[in-house]
């Protein structure tokens, strides 16, 4: 079954629900929902898997998940007044959730251009800290704006250009991983026309208020942790971390761990790989890798 979505747009979360559902009524999976995984790990040849009570063998194991499991907020978090409303932006919704007075925005990917613009045009003093991330150079509202956007940067550069097979891929996926991507719907320009000051790295608290690298300290009453999230692989027990803490693996792959995989991560293989293109031809790969395997198992 191939996902019937025209070719310049990607599909709404009500389409891939419903695409999905179908995908197992026609296959008659046997899928079972509402079960956490709490421990991943070897049993002789086979992989033992824990959910609470309820154990599970297999001889094949996917992993996936995306790297945004835990939310990251630095430890000097606790060290700001208990007066200053503190949100991570998994928690935040709307304005309603803050005091009145000022907000600094911590990390100024898209999350924190988004969060300072809409603080900044609800009235607040706005602060949004951190190192410029660059920006898609056009706007993508409107049709000609998403036709471009999908077709030269998320079809094009993302999904064929910066993978690992290219240097530019490699030299952009080492940047992507610690910082983050470029701003796509917020511009520059929004934020300076509606008041939001940028300023400096976050980099500790000094009398219960933030303080930023240059040594300002900011009187705020709000601080948004714009911070970027954790993946949260500490139920999977086995050998498969690299110095950065990520499973070492090659598309998908998981190194000298015969039968497990990972797919959905951020630049798995390419820059798309956390997108529907990017992740079905990652999950297709995976996918051929274990008929492979099986394959070669029966043969043997």
């Amino acid at each position: 079954m191939r996902f019937p979505a025209p070719a310049d747009t990607f599909p709404t979360k009500d389409e891939m629900a419903d695409y999905l559902e179908a995908y197992a009524a026609h296959f008659n999976l046997p899928v079972q929902t509402g079960v956490t995984v709490d421990r991943l790990t070897r049993r002789g040849a086979a992989y033992a898997v824990s959910a609470g009570d309820r154990q599970f063998e297999a001889d094949h194991v996917i992993v996936a998940m995306s790297d945004y499991q835990r939310c990251r907020v630095p430890s000097f978090a606790r060290d700001l007044d208990p007066s200053i409303v503190q949100l991570h932006s998994a928690d935040y919704r709307n304005l309603s959730q803050l005091r009145p007075g000022g907000v600094l925005v911590v990390g100024a990917g898209n999350s924190g251009a988004d969060i300072a613009l809409e603080a900044a045009r609800g009235g607040h003093r706005t602060w949004m800290s951190g190192r410029d991330v660059g920006h898609v150079p056009f706007r993508i509202d409107g049709f000609a704006g998403r036709l471009l956007l999908v077709r030269l940067v998320l079809r094009g550069l993302f999904h064929r250009v910066l993978t690992v097979n290219t240097p530019m891929g490699r030299k952009v996926r080492s940047k992507l991983l610690s910082m983050g991507g470029p701003l796509i719907r917020v511009k520059p320009k929004d934020l300076e026309s509606a008041g939001v000051e940028r300023v400096a790295r976050t980099a500790g608290a000094r009398n219960g208020q933030p303080v930023l690298e240059d040594g300002r300290v900011l009187d705020v009453a709000n601080v948004l942790w714009c911070t970027g999230f954790q993946p949260g692989f500490s139920w999977i027990d086995l050998p498969i971390f690299g110095h950065d803490g990520r499973p070492v693996q090659e598309r998908g792959v998981v190194v000298n761990e015969p039968g497990l995989y990972c797919v959905g991560l951020m630049f798995l293989y390419a820059a798309s790989s956390v997108m529907i293109h990017g992740v079905g031809r990652d999950a297709e790969y995976i996918a051929n890798a274990i008929y492979d395997r099986t394959r070669a198992a029966r043969a043997a």
